[in-house]
């Protein structure tokens, strides 16, 4: 099979200019080379046929007739060679048939009669319209002609030809010249050209180098202070409009960024204030209800019923107040505890806990015959185990197995925890990571309990605060959460 490749294209703009103002130049050369050649071929073809015209027929005919031989002509040869240029051919025909030829070879001598002809020659000079007008045949023995044939006085046909082959070298070297001068033309225009756009376009590639550095600024997380703007030129020209439009674009942009985070920091400060606003009601209620409960006198069944739910409910508003206090001051960049932390201790303590809290479910743990040691905050890093094995437990039924496992290359900490439940839904699997983000139905009937989906982007905060990254895979009977952590000590931090 043959794979036909084709010809690269430019890819640049600046490329693609140049590359068109070298193919219009071409073009525009091979029409005028063209041109030239055809007109000065038809001009010295004019100008041999006017000439064949004033040569007339008197070599063929002083081949008719062996009569006197003109008196500036010695012996009594055929050929009247008066007036007639070098290489001038002569023949006489009778009936389709050359009965005799003759070749002037120089100015000074008598022409030749032994000229050979092939047969091929013969049929070409007998086919030559008796018109008196010039045609051109190709004679091997002669190379091309340019031939008039006239009618003789005895009935045969008298033929006179002269050479093209002067007239093919001036085309020849006309073309030779034509190339060269084209050819240099087409390189000095091409680098020329070339510089020409690049630069008229400088300021577009300007423009192309902003958006660059735009484009590599992380938009979307925190305050961006974007780049100086593109120069702008001539308005009036179309990369002056488009760096005017774009300078007026990053604008916006700015504008639309410096309302947003200004927008962000007051909801932050609002969460980070209503959370610690709310921590003293939420207790003194958690407080007063259980200190109702410690009443020694009777109390109804009802009332009771109705103070332990009080008083688990703000246990439970007493977490999710904790735990929007604790994404306020991560979303503000408060820095956390940087000190060695064997994550292999805390990784063994959360398994014993979900133990004791999940009997239902089948723990297994693997963990590196070494301890793996991280940088960070201890109590944050048991708060993200914690919330990743409630999480396995919580969503999963009873009977469900979570293999927790840790291990290390010795610059990066990596801890699964894999559970074969029902699997996390697919259409909140993007945002599993974002705050209060639960789904529509729990991924087992019989789950019971629950927060207000803050527990995986508590995770995916701390996180990011170590440094780290935290992924999801899942399917129908495995689903897999990665948490990342740089590992070493405070002295390889």
């Amino acid at each position: 099979m043959n794979v036909v490749r084709r010809l690269p294209r430019p890819q640049t703009l600046r490329a693609r200019l140049t590359f068109g103002l070298v193919v219009l130049l071409a073009v525009s050369c091979a029409a005028v080379g063209i041109a030239a050649v055809v007109g000065v071929n038809g001009f010295l073809t004019q100008r041999l046929d006017q000439q064949l015209s004033e040569v007339g027929t008197r070599l063929p005919a002083s081949l008719e007739h062996k009569g006197p031989v003109p008196s500036d002509h010695d012996g009594d040869e055929y050929g009247d060679t008066r007036r007639q240029a070098t290489d001038t051919f002569g023949a006489r025909l009778v009936d389709g048939r050359v009965t005799n030829k003759a070749l002037i070879r120089s100015d000074d001598v008598a022409a030749d009669l032994n000229v050979d002809l092939t047969a091929t020659d013969e049929q070409r000079l007998a086919a030559v319209p008796v018109d008196g007008r010039a045609h051109t045949v190709e004679l091997s023995a002669l190379d091309d002609y340019r031939v008039v044939a006239s009618p003789g006085k005895d009935g045969d046909v008298l033929i006179v030809g002269l050479p093209l082959e002067p007239m093919q070298a001036t085309v020849h070297r006309l073309e030779l010249v034509a190339a060269i001068v084209f050819g240099l033309a087409l390189a000095v225009t091409g680098v020329a050209g070339a510089l020409w756009v690049r630069w008229s376009l400088r300021p577009l590639s300007r423009v192309a180098a902003t958006a660059t550095r735009v484009s590599e600024l992380p938009l979307a997380s925190g305050e961006v202070v974007l780049p100086p703007r593109a120069p702008e030129s001539d308005p009036r020209s179309e990369v002056g409009r488009v760096a005017g439009a774009f300078n007026r674009m990053l604008g916006h942009v700015e504008d639309a960024l410096t309302k947003r985070h200004a927008s962000e920091e007051r909801l932050r400060r609002f969460a980070a204030d209503a959370s610690h606003e709310l921590r003293t009601p939420v207790a003194s209620v958690r407080g007063h209800a259980e200190l109702a409960l410690l009443h020694p006198g009777p109390v109804p069944p009802e009332v009771t019923r109705a103070l332990e739910r009080i008083a688990a409910e703000s246990s439970r508003m007493g977490e999710m107040v904790d735990e929007m206090l604790l994404l306020a001051r991560l979303d503000a960049g408060r820095p956390l505890e940087r000190r060695p932390v064997d994550l292999t201790r805390l990784v063994l303590d959360a398994v014993t806990d979900a133990r004791a809290t999940g009997p239902g479910h089948r723990w297994t743990l693997e963990l590196p015959e070494e301890p793996v040691t991280v940088t960070g905050d201890a109590h944050r890093l048991q708060q993200v185990l914690a919330n990743l094995l409630a999480n396995a437990r919580l969503h999963t039924p009873v009977g469900t197995e979570v293999a927790v496992s840790l291990e290390t290359d010795g610059t990066t900490a990596s801890l699964k925890v894999h559970d074969d439940g029902p699997g996390v839904p697919e259409e909140i699997r993007p945002g599993v990571f974002e705050r209060f983000t639960r789904a529509d139905h729990r991924r087992h009937a019989d789950a019971s309990g629950g927060g207000a989906g803050l527990g995986l982007s508590i995770v995916a905060a701390v996180v990011e605060a170590h440094g780290g990254s935290v992924g999801l895979e899942s399917r129908l009977g495995a689903t897999t959460f990665t948490v990342r952590l740089p590992a070493g000590d405070v002295s390889n931090a």
